[in-house]
C-alpha cells in the first residue's frame, strides 16, 4: 500500500506526498535540449486533462459547431494561444471562450453567444477528459525514476479528478504515482505567483530548484510563474501555436524523455 502524509502542524496546505516515491538522485534523470533536468512538475489541465467534449461538443453543436472530438482538443490549445496572447488572468476566461467556439466552427454571427454559454457551462469539474497520451509518458517517467508531480490552478478537486479520471495520484492506485499534487484553492496561492512552486519542491526533497521543469499550456500562468520561482519552463505547445517562443517547447510529454 503506498502511504499518504501532510505537512504536520500546517492543516491549511492539505496536499499529499508520499515517501514511498524514491527521492531525486544526485545525477541528472533527464537532458532538455543541454539543460539537465533532476525532477518535473506539471500542469494539470491541458497537460493531463482537458474540459470533456463529451459534455461540450453536444453543447456547441446547437449553435452550429462540429462534434468531432478531435476538434475540441485542438480548441483547447488554440483557446490557451489566445488567452495567453491578451495577457489574460487566471480567472478571466472571455478570450479562450471566444477562441473556443471559432476553433470548433461556430458560425460568426454565432460565437459571442456560444461563448458566453461556452463560459456559463464549463466548470472546474469538466477538466476530466484525460490526455492518454500524456499519462502514457508521465508513466514511462515514473518508471524510469524520475521525480514527479503536479501543481494546479484549481478549486480543491483536482486530486480527486486525476485519481478518477484515471491520471495520477500521490501513492498506489489506477493512475500513475507522483510525489504530490498540489492545488491552489488548497495551498492559498496560485499561479503565476511563483509561492506555489514551493510546496511542490519540498516533496521532492533535495533538488536544486534550477533543475527542476515545470510543463505547462499557458505562458502567462505556467511559463511565467516558473520563471519567477526559479523553475526551469516548458510549454506543452502540440499545435505550434507559438512559434516565436524565447521558451522551451514540446509537441508530447514524449519529448521529454
Amino acid at each position: 500500500m503506498g502511504c499518504r502524509r501532510g505537512k504536520p502542524g500546517s492543516p491549511k496546505v492539505s496536499r499529499e506526498t508520499c515517501p514511498c516515491v524514491p527521492a531525486p538522485t544526485l545525477s541528472p534523470v533527464l537532458r532538455i535540449d543541454d539543460k539537465e533536468i533532476d525532477a518535473v512538475l506539471f500542469d494539470a489541465g491541458g497537460i493531463f486533462v482537458i474540459p470533456d467534449p463529451t459534455v461540450l461538443a453536444p453543447l456547441l453543436a446547437y449553435f452550429g459547431a462540429t462534434e468531432d472530438h478531435r476538434a475540441y482538443h485542438r480548441a483547447h490549445y488554440r483557446g490557451m494561444a489566445a488567452k495567453s496572447a491578451a495577457g489574460s488572468t487566471e480567472g478571466d476566461w472571455s478570450v479562450y471562450n471566444l477562441a473556443y467556439v471559432e476553433s470548433v466552427g461556430v458560425p460568426p454571427h454565432e460565437r459571442d453567444y456560444a461563448a458566453d454559454i461556452l463560459g456559463r457551462t464549463r466548470n472546474a469539474w469538466l477538466w476530466r477528459w484525460p490526455l492518454q497520451d500524456s499519462v502514457a509518458a508521465l508513466r514511462e517517467l515514473h518508471l524510469r525514476n524520475v521525480p514527479i508531480g503536479v501543481i494546479s490552478n484549481a478549486t480543491g478537486q483536482i486530486e480527486d479528478l486525476l485519481a478518477r479520471s484515471g491520471v495520477c495520484q500521490v501513492g498506489d492506485g489506477h493512475g500513475v504515482p507522483v510525489r504530490v499534487i498540489i492545488d491552489s484553492h488548497i495551498v492559498g496561492v496560485a499561479k503565476p505567483d511563483p509561492r506555489i512552486f514551493d510546496f511542490g519542491l519540498e516533496a521532492l526533497g533535495p533538488v536544486d530548484r534550477a533543475r527542476v521543469a515545470y510543463v505547462g499550456d499557458s505562458v502567462t500562468m505556467d511559463v511565467g510563474g516558473a520563471r519567477a520561482a526559479g523553475l526551469f519552463p516548458v510549454l506543452l505547445d502540440p499545435h505550434d501555436d507559438h512559434p516565436d517562443a524565447d521558451f522551451h517547447r514540446i509537441k508530447s510529454l514524449f519529448d521529454l524523455l
